[in-house]
């Protein structure tokens, strides 16, 4: 049974920047893309179910930084 899918929405200069990131990559579509940094994102947090400490905060904000969420 195939998973069933929701829609995110997200800023279209995000977007814009994510398919420029696709076109030089091995990523099949932006979708394909964000689902790969998502799953890398939650797996991370999974591993640290602890609280984070302040390396750790500097970690996820630079990612969520380059990803043009801050």
């Amino acid at each position: 049974m195939r998973e069933s899918k929701v829609t995110v929405k997200i800023p279209r200069p995000l977007y814009r920047k994510v398919q420029q990131v696709v076109e030089d990559s091995g990523f099949n579509s932006p979708t394909d893309f964000i689902v790969y940094v998502l799953r890398d994102l939650m797996g991370e947090a999974e591993e640290h179910s602890h609280e984070f400490n302040q390396d750790e905060l500097d970690e996820v904000k630079r990612k969520l930084k380059n990803l043009g969420y801050l």
